[in-house]
């Protein structure tokens, strides 16, 4: 389905009808009226989603993720960050090596095909709009779901640098904790992104990822953390 009127869109979002039909009225939601009709087009939708999960509440983002019934308890990142994907601390200065330093995590899982390919798309994201949060926080992730020629499996890698590093946060803020996101079909990339943002506003995790010792700890503390979201 390429695009969506405002009753399937209230129900992919989990929201009213007549909440979203007001935000499209203000001009909040990408869309456009076909014969008086609201229409929105899934990628457009999916880029402002993107763009605003980290805003949202963790309310919101739970009923989000339990738009899709009987996945909400799936410990995605226990299922997708692999051991071999984290690094702690991760060697990079800049933004291109910190992509190519995640993508080396990301290939040492071996359901990543292309790794070439997948720069070029994290870059092309980038160039739509920073991934980089505020607290020091990004999540580098290609646009569009990545195919069979160039992933095998959906993956999360982590890397967290030993100092801050320019990667358009606000206000010029620097970045040291990276989660790449790279999956095969949209459902899991909304989903993967709204579980992390999640996480985010869990007091002090981001610190203690700062903190851990070695990639085993770090992915030991988010991995409980989830765990934490889902008991």
């Amino acid at each position: 389905m390429e695009s969506m009127d405002l009753d399937q869109l209230a129900g992919y979002l989990s929201r009213d009808a007549r909440e979203i039909g007001k935000l499209a009225n203000r001009g909040v939601l990408p869309g456009r009226k076909v014969n008086g009709e609201w229409r929105f087009a899934r990628s457009e939708i999916h880029h402002w989603l993107e763009s605003r999960l980290h805003e949202w509440s963790s309310e919101e983002l739970l009923s989000f993720e339990g738009a899709h019934p009987g996945e909400v308890e799936e410990p995605l990142l226990g299922n997708l960050l692999r051991p071999e994907s984290v690094a702690v601390p991760m060697p990079a200065a800049t933004r291109p090596s910190v992509l190519r330093e995640l993508l080396k995590l990301a290939e040492a899982s071996f359901v990543l095909y292309d790794a070439d390919a997948v720069y070029a798309a994290l870059i092309q994201r980038e160039e739509m709009g920073t991934t980089a949060l505020p607290g020091g926080v990004a999540i580098p992730h290609p646009h569009r779901p990545q195919g069979p020629g160039v992933l095998g499996e959906s993956l999360v890698a982590l890397g967290i640098t030993s100092r801050g590093i320019a990667f358009g946060g606000p206000r010029g803020e620097m970045s040291d904790v990276f989660f790449l996101v790279a999956c095969t079909d949209d459902r899991t990339h909304l989903r993967v992104l709204a579980r992390i943002s999640r996480l985010l506003r869990i007091e002090g995790l981001v610190e203690r990822l700062r903190t851990a010792d070695s990639a085993d700890e770090a992915r030991a503390i988010l991995l409980s953390a989830e765990q934490g979201l889902l008991s």
